[in-house]
């Protein structure tokens, strides 16, 4: 969906563009594990001394020590594994505690009324946290052609009811060590995304 080609629009676009990154860099790695050009480029994150800089500064210190053969073989016992991983990223299963589920039929109606389709080379149905959040990049970056505001309606009805839960139990995971800092940082943007589409408009 782009989200890596975003380029600046203006001053007062800043923050989306920001947004957006943010999303599709969840979705990146939440998607495959990092290769090495992604944990070169995540080595290069700078902290700063608010709660979302300071989750960029554990993940660029985690990149550090990471390698792509470890953060391959961390990937696989955390969602994939041998008959399941330790985590199943999928809202479903998050909110009715089974898979393919309403969750996902309510998704893929939202997304067959924007005009999205999964590309026929991704096998993980479309509630996997990864597919969420590129929607949203997506959504943010206006690469879907969606009508402005609809990424605020998206966060409601398929992100926000169950993705903090996600990424704390990533956080918190046996075989975390790289992603732990990525569950640090999707729980800590959820919340930020969370208070800031609760703000009166």
């Amino acid at each position: 969906m782009g989200v890596d080609t975003v380029v600046g629009r203006g001053a007062a676009d800043e923050a989306e563009v920001a947004r957006a990154r943010l999303y599709g860099l969840l979705a990146a790695l939440l998607a495959r594990p990092p290769g090495e050009d992604m944990l070169t480029r995540l080595r290069g994150l700078s902290a700063d001394g608010t709660p979302l800089g300071s989750a960029l500064g554990a993940l660029a210190e985690a990149a550090g020590e990471a390698s792509p053969a470890s953060a391959e073989r961390e990937f696989f016992h955390l969602f994939i594994g041998v008959g399941r991983g330790e985590l199943l990223p999928y809202a479903s299963y998050y909110l009715t505690g089974f898979l393919h589920e309403r969750p996902l039929a309510r998704l893929r109606g939202d997304l067959a009324r924007l005009g999205i389709v999964r590309a026929e080379s991704v096998p993980e149905p479309e509630d996997h946290i990864a597919s969420v959040c590129e929607v949203m990049a997506g959504l943010i970056d206006g690469s879907l052609g969606a009508p402005a505001g609809e990424d605020g309606r998206f966060f409601e009805q398929h992100v926000r009811p169950w993705a903090g839960r996600f990424f704390a139990d990533l956080e918190a995971a046996k075989a975390a060590r790289f992603y732990r800092a990525v569950g640090r940082l999707g729980r800590g943007w959820i919340e930020i995304e969370t208070a800031a589409f609760a703000l009166p408009v």
